[in-house]
C-alpha cells in the first residue's frame, strides 16, 4: 500500500492534481476522476492502475470535447483524431459512449449539418453527397435518410446560377459545353445537367427580351 502524503494543483492546469506517494510524486490526474483523494489515505498498486486509466480516457475525452469545439464531427472522425494521438480503442469507445449520452455527438446530426452546408455553400449531387459522408464514417442507413429528401434538379440549379457570371455571355455551344461539364465534375448526371443548363440558358434569354 502507499500513502497519500501531499497533493499539489498543477501549475500549468488547475483541474489537475499532482499527488504524492510516501512523500515521493506518485502520478497526475484529473480533479473529476478522483475528488475523494486526500492526504492520508492509502492506496494500493491495482487501484493506483485503475486511477491511471481512468485519468487517460478522462484525457482523451477533453481531447474530443476540444475537436468538437471547431465544428460537428462523426462518429469516424472522433476516433480517427484520438487514435492519432495513441488513445486505445477500448478508451475511444467509453468516450464516444459519453458524447452521445451527453447529445455532443451525433452522426444524423452531423450529416444533417454537412448537407445543409454543402447546399448553401458548395452544392454537390446527392451521389457526391453520400461519397463524402461515407468518407466520413456516417453509416449507409443515415446517409439514405439524410439525402432522402435532396433534390438533385435544385441542387444543379443553384450550382448553375453560381457559375453564370463566368458564362453567360458564350454563344449556345460553348455555354452548353462549359456548364454542363461543370455540373458534372460536382457528380450530377448528364441527365440533371442538360435539363438545368437549358432551363438557366432559357431564363438569360427571356432576360435579354
Amino acid at each position: 500500500m502507499f500513502k497519500i502524503t501531499d497533493i499539489k494543483t498543477q501549475k500549468r492546469d488547475s483541474q489537475r492534481l499532482n499527488v504524492y506517494l510516501d512523500g515521493k510524486f506518485g502520478f497526475g490526474v484529473a480533479r473529476t476522476v478522483a475528488p475523494w483523494l486526500k492526504i492520508g489515505k492509502e492506496l494500493s498498486s491495482q487501484k493506483i492502475e485503475e486511477l491511471q486509466a481512468k485519468d487517460e480516457t478522462e484525457k482523451a475525452y477533453q481531447r474530443a470535447l476540444n475537436y468538437l469545439s471547431y465544428r460537428e464531427r462523426s462518429e469516424e472522425e472522433i476516433r480517427c483524431n484520438l487514435r492519432k494521438h495513441d488513445v486505445p480503442d477500448i478508451a475511444i469507445e467509453e468516450v464516444l459512449e459519453r458524447l452521445r449520452g451527453n447529445t455532443l455527438v451525433s452522426d444524423k446530426r452531423f450529416a444533417e449539418k454537412w448537407v445543409e452546408n454543402r447546399a448553401a455553400f458548395h452544392p454537390r449531387s446527392r451521389r457526391a453527397l453520400a461519397v463524402e459522408l461515407r468518407q466520413k464514417g456516417v453509416p449507409r442507413l443515415i446517409i439514405d435518410e439524410v439525402l432522402a429528401e435532396v433534390d438533385d434538379h435544385d441542387m444543379a440549379y443553384k450550382v448553375a446560377k453560381k457559375k453564370l457570371r463566368r458564362v453567360q455571355n458564350l454563344e449556345w455551344p460553348e455555354f452548353r459545353k462549359k456548364l454542363n461539364g461543370y455540373l458534372g465534375r460536382r457528380g450530377f448526371s448528364y441527365g440533371v445537367s442538360a435539363e438545368v443548363v437549358r432551363q438557366v440558358w432559357d431564363e438569360i434569354g427571356e432576360l435579354g427580351d
